[in-house]
């Protein structure tokens, strides 16, 4: 295929290379690089990268990761050269002076695609390429070309996309018990004949059979820890007894998980056990995930419509193409290129999905074919539903559907539970979320874009048809005023908050910068103090912004009412969809009413006696040393209690499992108490059944801890030094993880350029404007390159052994101080080990599964370092048995690095640095 005769820029940390479009390279500044591109649009992949590495942020040009999104939409590739050229089946570039011409002979191979008679995504492809003309897309000269106007007529997205169907309610699961030999059976069928038998993935299995048993007592589920080590196949291990319990008794499974890199891996293994499609089209399996993560139609609608100008509805046109070939509508982690959002500057993803819950339900025009609505109900006939914790907490606290909560749930990642637990069942009062209450409830600012609607324009219809409704709505109307509205912040800053609960917020910043203690040195992060010893004036402005939200909570509450009577006694014009509607409409109102109900209570508690189950405070969240909200928070002191009465008491049987599940704490007989206190168990008196499983990893010839005792804390010269060389021994394949963001910029600002002069690119988050997930793939797929990172990473990054060879810890991850933190230390301060136990314990948990991405695979080698002359003995533990542990220099550390990066077995160790 010949290339692209269009002149390519390329630029990475190493340099910049431009090729004309006569076909000759060469390496020029970045000063002559900014000058070309001003002029002349150049060919380059991934614009906001390129612009970052030139320093230069208005660049612009003809991308080709535009150009793939739109001739292969939903289809997956790294957004690389390397990854390019192997999705196009080009040769990979040598080094970056050949990038250009791999970029010019991308564009050849792509734009060639279009006038390929057997190209898959043609259909749409003219429409949408008129609607980016007019929109003055860079492609549309090149592409104009090759695509030839159809024959006939090109369906519109919304008239082509399929419609779910309605499905009577389904039976109760038949009471089946699950046994031993059959789960075992079952795991063998999964596994395959010729894999390998392994006793500890048996065992597991058979472990877990037990949770699917009938429950013998109303609230008192079946319940399963199961601490299952890195290798032991526990995905197959609970998906064996899964689907022999589905299979003969008719009933769902949810398995719940943290990451979405585990949901993928789920979905995959799960074909071993499920068909695709049933014989009847229906799905066996589904993935489901929160509202915001799907696209919203209506929303597309809209930025189709003119909702979006500029760049950003090109991306609504990127996006319109890839929702017509999607598997499931899924914007974030599903089939959508993580990439795609990144390349324009406005995060427009965000704003075509349900960020607010303003979804109408039947009252939109696409609800029969809304991608949240149908994995909803293809959920409620599957055999299996992969959710992720927040999900399953959300739906067991306020699903619109009580019979469609789950049962049997396997909490995989169970070592988050508690976490996600924390977050879900939180109240917060901010400035953010007021406000967006606020435009739920009368509509959006005047000058505001987008199809938003106030509540009176959603009910128009009761108004006009039902008086009392109409006169409930209207008072909720002006109560809603109350609220902050458009500029609360700035005026916040001035001193001139309007409204009771802009002057509660304004007394909270007071506040909190009157007690703030950091003396600035965390200057530009976010600021907090106890809700405690507040002043009678402060008192004041919360009882006056408590009556107003009571204001308006009254007149919600009617209107439920209200629309309960109208189902009850509908009227002729209600039909079927109208109902579907109304329903919805409830379940919003419930959900906004329980919303105003805490922030009430929390209100309610200020200058009272403080409640011992729960911990309050007042903050101001910042960024960069900008203020971008204000308000009150309250968490539970204990977040299992609410998650055992609101999803373990209706369940039947219930897993929890995870590698890290229990502290290893080193004394056998205190494992378990912390993982049985964080599962919720004792809130509702059942005593779980435990079980262990052992990795069969050869840790100790397969790893190496490293504590490196010479690196200075807080010198970050010397920490930027010691990262800079150990990727250089290790020939990159290196997982660094930080714990401030700051840190991690500095390190990577000192290194990125020479590193990449060596062959050795560097990638980090917080610096790179490319989301984690894409990052994760470039990493995976180029074993020289390297990746810095914050907790995202720690946990959840499966990436095979030839990519990651070296974690790097630049400090123990101690807790950060927080009035939540300080608070739950407090209360432990009381049990076995105190205080200092439960800080232990989160800092033991968080090297374990920093340590979990080291060794992925029995193939695996790999060192496990930690930049701190400061690590306690006590949380050597953390590693598994049996791997050994050095103290060592970092001269030392480089040495064993880089003999690794030699030998195929790690090297002898020195038993003089046994830790």
């Amino acid at each position: 295929m010949d290339p692209l005769a269009l002149p390519a820029l390329h630029a990475s940390h190493a340099g910049s290379w431009l090729r004309d479009a006569a076909g000759t390279t060469r390496t020029v500044g970045k000063g002559e690089a900014v000058m070309a591109v001003a002029d002349t649009p150049h060919l380059i992949l991934n614009a906001p990268l390129v612009a970052t590495r030139l320093g230069y942020p208005d660049l612009s040009g003809l991308d080709l990761l535009e150009l793939y999104a739109f001739i292969h939409p939903a289809r997956f590739v790294v957004p690389t050269p390397k990854g390019l050229a192997h999705a196009l089946s080009l040769e990979e570039p040598a080094d970056d002076a050949q990038v250009p011409r791999l970029l010019q002979e991308a564009a050849g191979v792509l734009l060639a695609t279009c006038e390929d008679p057997a190209w898959l995504e043609r259909e749409g492809a003219w429409s949408a390429l008129q609607s980016l003309t007019r929109l003055r897309w860079p492609w549309t000269g090149p592409l104009a070309r090759r695509i030839a106007r159809p024959e006939r007529a090109e369906r519109w997205l919304f008239a082509k996309l399929p419609e779910w169907e309605d499905a009577g309610e389904l039976p109760q699961p038949r009471q089946v018990q699950i046994d031993e030999a059959g789960t075992l059976t079952r795991l063998a069928q999964l596994t395959g004949s010729a894999a390998e038998q392994r006793s500890g993935q048996r065992d597991y299995a058979a472990r877990a059979a037990g949770a699917f048993s009938p429950r013998l007592k109303s609230g008192q589920p079946h319940l399963l820890l199961a601490q299952a080590g890195t290798g032991i196949g526990k995905t197959l291990g609970y998906l064996a007894p899964a689907s022999l319990w589905t299979e003969q008794s008719g009933g769902t499974v949810w398995v719940s998980t943290f990451t979405k890199a585990l949901q993928r891996q789920l979905r995959q293994e799960s074909r071993r056990a499920w068909p695709e499609r049933r014989a009847d089209g229906s799905q066996p399996v589904v993935v489901r995930k929160g509202r915001e993560n799907y696209l919203c139609l209506l929303n597309l609608e809209d930025a189709l419509q003119g909702g979006f100008a500029g760049r950003a509805a090109i991306l609504a046109h990127l996006v319109a193409r890839w929702a017509a070939y999607t598997q499931d509508g899924d914007m974030i982690g599903g089939d959508l290129p993580g990439w795609l959002g990144t390349l324009f500057r406005k995060r427009g993803i965000a704003a075509l999905t349900d960020q607010r819950g303003e979804c109408v339900y039947a009252g939109c025009p696409h609800y029969r074919k809304c991608f949240i609505e149908r994995a909803a109900r293809a959920s409620a006939r599957a055999d299996l539903v992969i959710g992720n914790h927040a999900l399953v907490m959300v739906n067991a606290a306020r699903g619109r559907d009580p019979a469609a909560r789950p049962t049997r749930i396997v909490f995989d990642e169970g070592h988050h539970v508690f976490d996600a637990a924390d977050s879900t069942f939180a109240a917060a009062l901010t400035g953010a979320e007021a406000i967006e209450l606020r435009r739920w409830v009368i509509g959006p600012e005047k000058a505001s874009r987008g199809r938003r609607r106030g509540l009176a324009a959603r009910l128009a219809d009761v108004a006009s048809y039902d008086e009392a409704g109409g006169r409930a709505i209207a008072a909720a109307r002006e109560a809603a005023e109350a609220l902050p509205s458009d500029g609360w912040l700035q005026r916040l800053v001035e001193g001139a908050p309007s409204g009771p609960l802009e002057d509660l917020l304004g007394a909270v910043r007071a506040t909190v910068y009157a007690r703030d203690e950091s003396g600035g040195t965390e200057a530009g992060y976010g600021l907090e103090t106890e809700a405690a010893g507040l002043e009678g004036p402060f008192v004041e402005l919360a009882q006056a912004a408590r009556a107003a939200l009571s204001e308006l909570r009254q007149p919600l509450i009617r209107i439920g009412t209200r629309l309960e009577a109208l189902l009850e006694e509908p009227p002729d014009w209600l039909d079927g969809q109208g109902r579907q509607r109304i329903e919805g409409a409830r379940h919003s109102l419930g959900w906004r009413v329980d919303l105003l109900a805490a922030w009430e209570a929390l209100l309610e508690r200020l200058g009272g006696a403080a409640d011992p189950e729960f911990v309050d405070w007042l903050s101001i969240e910042r960024s960069e040393a900008r203020e971008f909200d204000i308000g009150i928070h309250r968490r539970w002191l204990d977040p299992m209690k609410p998650f055992a009465r609101t999803v373990l008491e209706p369940a039947h049987g219930v897993v929890m499992t995870s590698a890290t599940l229990t502290d290893r704490t080193g004394r056998e007989e205190e494992d378990w108490a912390v993982a049985v206190a964080r599962s919720g168990a004792p809130h509702i008196g059942v005593a779980p059944q435990m079980s262990a499983h052992q990795s069969p990893f050869d840790y100790a010839g397969q790893s190496e801890v490293l504590i490196v005792t010479d690196v200075p804390r807080g010198d970050i010269p010397a920490l930027a030094g010691a990262y800079g060389r150990l990727i250089e021994a290790s020939g990159g394949g290196v997982l660094g993880l930080f714990t401030a963001i700051r840190r991690l910029r500095a390190v990577h600002g000192r290194i990125a350029d020479r590193l990449a002069r060596g062959g050795l690119p560097l990638y980090a988050q917080h610096v790179d404007p490319i989301d984690t997930g894409t990052l994760v793939d470039i990493f995976r797929d180029d074993p020289k390159a390297s990746l810095l990172g914050t907790d995202a990473l720690r946990d959840g990054v499966d990436v095979p052994g030839r990519s990651l060879r070296l974690v790097v810890m630049e400090q123990v991850p101690w807790p950060r101080p927080t009035i939540l933190h300080r608070a739950r230390r407090l209360a432990a301060g009381s049990a076995k080990g105190g205080a200092q136990s439960y800080d232990d314990g989160i800092i033991r948990a968080r090297l374990a599964q920093a340590f979990g991405r080291l060794i992925r695979s029995k193939d695996d080698r790999g060192h496990f370092i930690v930049l701190s002359s400061a690590f306690p003995s006590r949380l050597l533990t953390a590693f598994p048995a049996g791997t050994p542990i050095h103290r060592v220099t970092l001269d030392e550390a480089l040495q064993r690095v880089a003999a690794h990066g030699q030998e195929p077995s790690m090297i002898e160790t020195d038993s003089k640095h046994d830790a």
